[in-house]
């Protein structure tokens, strides 16, 4: 269905994979890959992204959420922005294109643009957010809220593993924490925002597009979570006097799963950790995280509500307590129709004039975004839809695809607006 690329834009693609590659090799990790917020990696990342905006012919700046930014003006300076981008952080033992694939990509979009920049109704920016994931302090899409201007300011207060605020680890980086709102955006000065991103799931795979356009992305809540029982020793405790919060929190998880199945949510436990951790004692504390999605926010919070009835039920019926307490929650978001439908026009522009649409069950910088600027996604397939592993992998082709198709989108973009003045 897609038009093969040209040798050009294969090369091109070539040049993206090796981009990935050379960011795959900046990790705190000796054993995968894992960058994080505020972190040597990160201002390595952003050096390299810096330098490679540069090369494109870009002006840069890091703002004081530590997001990288390149900006090309349009037909006339301080024109507002249509910006392309995604982030550059990772989950710990990460893939090499989750998020990365996008920040390159726009590079070389705003590259290809650059001669005829005198044509463009509007500046083009890219930007490589800092803070998706939410692996180092537990609160996603830190980067993109602060452009957004929805920081808030307990967030300054949150530790990392090792005790680290995140207003230490700010100043740390080089960055002044009272400056934080100088990252936020004007509506007035953006245009929109368009983000490529590789699936994360299977669904383009199956049904054998390359390309796909994201309708919308669920909203995201995260819970830390607590089942508290009593410590004692394990062979001397008769089951009847035991409040073993392992065996209630595994009863808790499973419910999870079920009750997700039966709503048609998606909810999981990531993490599990038994206290004291002896093998010799029954455990009187289980530390556990959650998180809930679903593609619209009633159904979210619907599910959200089932398993802590669930999972207070199952506790107090075993003598234990659990807790539930919110870290994160991102409201649903739907993408801009006018601006999805240059992504069609994209898409179109590689042969697939009726591509695939697809709500986005993982979450992205697009949603925080969104809070100040329409937005719109493509999302590009990834081998048997396999992401935050090292297994995951996108192929040359695709990613030709991907390329042609976020540029004539950019191209829609102008010429709708061109069209409107």
């Amino acid at each position: 269905m897609n038009a093969a690329p040209g040798d050009a834009t294969r090369a091109a693609a070539a040049r993206l994979l090796q981009r990935c590659e050379e960011l795959a090799a900046v990790s705190a990790s000796a054993d995968g890959i894992e960058r994080v917020h505020l972190s040597p990696e990160h201002a390595r990342v952003n050096a390299m992204a810096a330098q490679w905006l540069t090369a494109a012919g870009l002006s840069t700046w890091q703002d004081a959420a530590g997001n990288q930014w390149g900006r090309l003006e349009g037909a006339e300076p301080g024109l507002p922005a249509l910006v392309l981008g995604s982030h550059l952080d990772t989950v710990p033992d990460a893939g090499r294109y989750d998020g990365i694939l996008g920040v390159v990509t726009a590079i070389e979009v705003a590259a290809r643009l650059a001669p005829d920049r005198a044509e463009l109704p509007f500046a083009l920016e890219v930007v490589a957010f800092g803070d998706e994931e939410g692996t180092r302090f537990g609160t996603a899409l830190l980067g993109s809220r602060a452009v957004a201007g929805t920081w808030l300011e307990e967030w300054w207060d949150v530790a990392d593993a090792a005790g680290t605020t995140l207003r230490q680890a700010s100043s740390a980086f080089g960055l002044d924490p009272d400056r934080i709102g100088e990252a936020a955006r004007r509506p007035e000065d953006l245009v929109g925002y368009l983000e490529l991103h590789i699936e994360q799931g299977p669904q383009l795979e199956a049904a054998g597009r390359a390309l796909g356009v994201v309708t919308s992305i669920a909203g995201a809540r995260r819970f830390a979570g607590r089942v508290v029982g009593e410590a004692r020793h394990a062979g001397g405790t008769p089951y009847g006097r035991r409040r073993d919060a392992l065996v209630g929190a595994s009863q808790v998880v499973l419910a999870v799963e079920r009750l997700a199945v039966e709503t048609g949510g998606i909810a999981t436990v990531g993490r599990l950790q038994a206290h004291p951790g002896g093998v010799n004692v029954v455990p009187g504390l289980v530390e556990f995280s959650l998180d809930v999605r679903a593609e619209h926010d009633a159904a979210r919070d619907d599910l959200v509500a089932r398993v802590t009835a669930s999972a207070r039920e199952t506790c107090a019926a075993r003598g234990l307590s659990v807790e539930l307490h919110e870290t994160h929650s991102a409201p649903g978001v739907y993408c801009d129709a006018a601006l999805t439908e240059s992504v069609v026009a994209g898409i179109a522009a590689t042969g697939d004039h009726d591509p695939v649409r697809l709500y986005s069950r993982a979450g992205h910088d697009a949603m925080a975004v969104a809070a100040v600027t329409p937005v719109a996604m493509i999302f590009v397939r990834c081998e048997d839809g396999i992401s935050h592993h090292p297994a995951e992998d996108v192929t040359l082709e695709d990613v030709a695809l991907g390329l042609v198709a976020l540029e004539a989108a950019v191209r829609d973009v102008a010429r709708r607006r061109s069209a409107a003045r």
